[in-house]
């Protein structure tokens, strides 16, 4: 492409750049299909075993590769995760029967496999969850180019500062590429927040820009590339003057970072002397040296949903331990606070159950835990196990009642007495907190706060729930509204009675993270914000540029208007006379 153009598509990792495209070969492997005469059969179904042991062994010559370096750690978990898969029934059993009882080609038997389950996984409400489509393209792709004859996970030399473009990017790719350092950003025609090239470029501080539509059948290699990975922009050859303005843009994000870092040891406590805590969220191991390097002095929220991506099982105990042991260890002294499984039963996948009319209201989180029993029992035991190695605490999500509460409780300590006389290693006793995110929770918050040793308040599902709104459904998308007097009211009446019960109180939801709403924080009174990398900057520089007393007086002063737009309004309006809209 010469002339200028411009694409659009999902900002997955903030941060701007300028390079030359280098374009991964996007051609989609081509799945033959060939009917077998019967004596062709079994030696077909041989071919596709050895084609499958092929692709295992491939994988774990990768993790090999990888393993002695910082991103063969950061992606072990997903390539793991990738030779599972080869192994799964629905795949290896299913494709063999389809070879016998169809007489078909491995190749044919596999892609009608595979299709069925990309069906089953675009059913999903979960986005986390719909994501993992592509890993089944992924994994059947690997098979037929083996099946094939065809180069897998050949090594690329990519000139400085390019930017990859592809229509999609595999884990494996993503590793051996970002394992090379000349990644400048990443655009592609698939993918969103959660696909593997977001979680690798948000480890590695890469920008990326994703699900840009036929991108990479429009980009040559060569061609001059502007990502803004924070808007979600890729200009192709852009004018001089675009260029310009992009790299004066790129330039204030380099300023802002290095800012950022050298503010990273820095206390975020008000100018008269009120400290908060700000921590980190994450879903990934690989994600832990990028808030550290920010400035977190804990994770506030991690969510442990990753471990059953990409399977058919649900993880060991053993799994379960490795991971909580891996983030607990790099994490030091400083606390982590791990939520156990927010899963729900359109969540689990290879589990075919009936897909429920409003999922976001039912079996999920603690109630779906307390109805598997076994499976949130191998957590506990080793959340349990973990807790040796680091400053553990757990929370429980979407608890609506104390009996709820008292229940996983119990499971817990049963599973103490159980690792106990198996004569396994446990830790000291760990805070055990309570998310709250419904209005139950928010209006018993008093009763609570004498059982539970902290609050975190997720305010994502509080907000929607307390305004009997669905945020993904763009019909009412509009009415999520944090500065809502009723949301402002339930985060006050949450946090006046877990100050009232001395037990601290916590926001990991994204209301934390938003600098809009720091000054509302801060005078409110919480002990602890948990949010992502890139946000602990301006929120910390904003809370170190405040007056507790003052904030309080303006929450006082909104808190007298009745609408959420009037409270924003004002909200944001004072914001830009202090900060400069920052």
């Amino acid at each position: 492409m010469t002339a200028s153009a411009s694409f659009t598509g999902i900002g997955a990792s903030p941060g701007v750049s300028v390079g030359h495209a280098f374009v991964l070969d996007g051609r989609k492997v081509r799945y033959p299909k060939v009917k077998l005469r019967p004596e062709e059969v079994e030696p077909e179904i041989l071919r596709l075993k050895t084609a499958i042991d092929l692709s295992d062994r491939q994988l774990q010559e990768l993790k090999g590769k990888l393993a002695h370096d910082e991103v063969g750690a950061d992606h072990a978990l997903i390539l793991e995760a990738h030779r599972m898969m080869l192994h799964d029934p629905m795949l290896l059993v299913e494709t063999q029967r389809l070879v016998k009882n169809d007489a078909i080609n491995a190749e044919w038997a596999l892609r009608r496999v595979a299709k069925r389950l990309r069906h089953q996984f675009d059913n999903l409400d979960d986005e986390y969850f719909r994501e993992r489509r592509s890993d089944v393209d992924f994994v059947a792709d690997r098979v037929v180019r083996n099946l094939l004859g065809q180069a897998v996970d050949e090594e690329v030399q990519l000139p400085s500062d390019a930017v990859v473009v592809a229509h999609d990017i595999s884990p494996a790719d993503a590793a051996m590429l970002v394992k090379t350092g000349r990644v400048a950003a990443f655009v592609t025609d698939l993918g969103g927040q959660t696909s593997h090239t977001a979680i690798v470029a948000r480890a590695r501080e890469t920008p990326a820009v994703l699900g840009c539509g036929r991108v990479s059948e429009q980009v040559r290699t060569g061609d001059l590339l502007a990502v803004d990975g924070t808007r979600g922009l890729v200009l192709v050859n852009p004018t001089d003057s675009q260029l310009a303005l992009f790299r004066e843009t790129m330039r204030r994000h380099l300023a802002s970072e290095a800012s950022a870092l050298k503010t990273a040891e820095l206390e975020a406590r008000t100018l008269d002397g009120a400290s908060l805590a700000l921590w980190g969220n994450m879903e990934f191991p690989e994600e832990v040296p990028s808030l550290l390097a920010h400035g977190a002095q804990g994770i506030g929220l991690y969510r442990t949903e990753f471990l059953f991506l990409n399977r058919p099982d649900a993880p060991t105990e053993e799994e379960h331990y490795q991971s909580y042991k891996q983030v607990l260890t790099a994490m030091g002294n400083r606390p982590v606070t791990i939520r156990t499984l927010d899963l729900g039963g359109d969540k689990v996948p290879g589990k075919k159950q009936e897909r429920e009319v409003n999922p976001a209201m039912g079996l999920r989180a603690i109630r779906y835990c307390l109805q598997h029993r076994e499976m949130f029992r191998v957590q506990l035991r080793a959340l349990l196990r973990a807790s040796v190695h680091g400053n553990l605490r757990v929370m429980f999500p979407l608890i609506s009642g104390l009996s709820e509460l008292r229940e996983a409780r119990s499971e817990l300590e049963h599973c103490r007495s159980e690792l106990g006389r198996a004569g396994l290693p446990v830790g000291k006793r760990f805070p055990i907190g309570v998310m709250v995110e419904t209005p139950s929770a928010a209006w018993i918050a008093d009763r609570l706060a004498q059982e539970a040793d902290f609050f975190s308040i997720g305010t994502n599902d509080l907000i929607q729930y307390s305004l009997a709104i669905d945020r993904q459904n763009r019909d009412v998308a509009y009415l999520y509204r944090p500065l809502h007097l009723a949301v402002l009211r339930a985060l006050e009446s949450i946090v006046t009675a877990a100050k009232g019960a001395r037990i601290p109180v916590s926001m990991c939801g994204e209301m934390a993270g938003d600098p809009t709403f720091t000054l509302v924080l801060v005078a409110l009174g919480f002990d602890s914000l948990s949010m992502t990398a890139g946000q602990l900057a301006p929120v910390k520089r904003i809370i170190r540029e405040t007056n507790q007393a003052d904030a309080k007086a303006l929450l006082t002063e909104a808190m007298t208007f009745s609408t959420a737009e009037e409270i924003e309004r004002f909200i944001r309006a004072e914001m830009e006379k202090r900060f400069g809209g920052d």
